[in-house]
């Protein structure tokens, strides 16, 4: 029995209506499940992000006996201050020296363990006594660093922060699809909460409303920090030197083993033969060399082959200009601190240069944390001219646009404001968790996890949305992966083992919302 053309033009809408239903479920779906996945993530970095993005106010606080500090008399100078430093802690190496950030500052030192950890030392500026002796991964702002990017797991807990903050994405979007007001009259429950209506009113209105208004600033928080992950961050490295647009160093490192494999890349770098080698011969022999002597006995040019087996130390003994005089030097400039001043090395130390004479030069940079105040530049060991001097600005595009978002992320692009916002968006991201998590709650079956049943009308994707899952599959290969996984989970398991099919709610039901 054929349908009359007006009975085919009524069933058109109908029809349309119920893939518009299919396919509303099928996202609530997928958001419950990014959600169930990501909800315990996002608390944990909302609230550890908070946190650090208050890092300069608390590492003031905490430093604050050191930025101070009463004293009669003259410096005794950077050069003393490092081998003060270096006889405080046998074995390690001379990394940076950190200009002082007032006239009454004590001296702090930056030395480098053969594994490439850093420790830092704080020197009395005029007795030369050491007054603290701490390894940079056990100071707060570190631990609390290494916990929101990697939980304190490593690379392991770096690759669950990415996978979550991939889900989270899905999550943001897919709600921002389930928000999207259809048919309603004014803007309340879309922008502002009802009030007075009922509990169930106002938990839905303060999850979707909270959600549209953070949406933008979560999306960019979740993109802004994926150079600094572990699979998407070094694939977008390899992709850099594929297109030529890479650089010698990047300013970011993929995790804590990156900055560690990166810290002793440039010791050896330096010319420092132990670093990583703690057992090789003649190691006791260097270790007892008189730090103290920095400034004396200097050659103005070494061998370039002699620069291949060089020690950090007979580098800076092979300088004509001493760590004072550079200090001195790059003390008017005023740059952001903190700014870092690292032992000589040679600028180009080539196989076909070997038997020649190779410059020798010290590395002068700012490491603020707002990265477009960040410059760098280097001074001849042997005439004391500044040179290559680079600003943020002299930087390829993409590393201004990764550094921009960086110091966005961290709170530190516009100040103050930057960290309000910061907070703010943090605060309504925990602020969706608590209420996904009560709307479950009030909802949830006696039996079973509570996930919204799919519709027995299958879901027709349009080209449209399948090409978005695809590109996000491609350009996040970790959520790619994983959708890959819970396809091929839900296909060999869960729909062939009916109690946990039912538990996780893959039993169809009419499209209804």
């Amino acid at each position: 029995m054929s349908l009359s053309p007006d009975a085919a033009q009524v069933g058109q809408p109908r029809a349309a209506h119920l893939q518009g239903a299919a396919l509303y479920r099928t996202l609530w779906r997928w958001h419950f499940y990014a959600g169930l996945w990501c909800i315990p993530f996002v608390i944990i970095l909302a609230l550890t992000g908070s946190l650090y993005l208050f890092k300069p106010q608390f590492e003031a606080w905490q430093d604050r006996a050191f930025e101070s500090v009463a004293f009669a008399g003259s410096r005794i100078g950077a050069e003393v201050e490092v081998a003060k430093a270096l006889a405080a802690v046998p074995g390690a190496k001379f990394a940076d020296y950190e200009l002082p950030h007032a006239p009454q500052a004590a001296g702090r030192v930056w030395l480098r363990e053969a594994n490439g950890e850093k420790i830092r030392v704080v020197v009395q500026p005029v007795s030369g006594e050491v007054l603290d002796v701490v390894k940079d991964k056990s100071r707060p702002m570190q631990v609390l660093h290494d916990l929101h990017g990697e939980l304190l797991l490593g690379d392991g807990g770096s690759l669950f922060v990415e996978l979550a903050a991939s889900w989270a994405l899905v999550m943001v979007l897919s709600g921002l699809y389930l928000w999207w007001p259809r048919g309603a009259s004014g803007m309340a429950g879309v922008l502002y909460l009802r009030f007075g209506q009922g509990k169930r009113l106002f938990w839905r209105d303060l999850h979707a409303v909270t959600g549209v208004w953070i949406s933008v600033f979560a999306i960019f928080l979740l993109f802004s920090a994926l150079p600094w992950t572990g699979v998407w961050g070094k694939a977008f490295k390899e992709v850099r030197q594929l297109t030529g647009t890479a650089v010698v160093k990047q300013d970011w490192a993929q995790s804590r083993s990156g900055e560690r494999s990166e810290a002793t890349a440039v010791t050896a770098e330096s010319g420092d033969e132990h670093a990583g080698h703690e057992g090789h011969e003649g190691h006791a022999e260097h270790e007892g060399h008189d730090h103290s002597s920095m400034a004396m006995g200097y050659r103005p040019e070494m061998p370039a082959a002699a620069m291949a087996t060089a020690t950090a130390t007979e580098m800076v003994k092979a300088s004509v200009v001493t760590l004072d005089e550079v200090v001195a030097k790059v003390a008017p400039l005023n740059w952001a601190i903190p700014v870092l001043v690292s032992p000589p090395h040679a600028k180009a130390s080539r196989p076909e240069s070997a038997g020649k004479h190779a410059a020798l030069v010290w590395k002068v940079r700012s490491d603020a944390q707002n990265r477009p105040l960040r410059q760098s530049l280097v001074v001849d060991a042997t005439t004391g001219e500044m040179q290559r001097h680079e600003t943020f600005a002299d930087k390829h595009v993409i590393d201004r646009v990764v550094g921009v978002g960086v110091a966005a992320h961290e709170g530190q692009l516009f100040g103050v404001w930057n960290q309000v916002l910061g907070v703010l968006t943090a605060a309504g991201l925990v602020l969706l968790s608590v209420s996904g998590v009560v709307m479950w709650w009030r909802r949830r079956p006696e039996s079973g996890l509570g996930a919204p049943l799919p519709p027995m009308e299958a879901a027709q994707y349009g080209k449209g949305l399948v090409a978005i899952i695809v590109v996000m599959g491609v350009f996040l290969p970790v959520l790619g992966a994983s959708l890959l996984l819970v396809g091929f989970i839900e296909w060999a398991v869960l729909r062939r083992v009916a109690p946990l099919g039912d538990w996780f709610g893959l039993a169809p039901r009419a499209a209804n919302h």
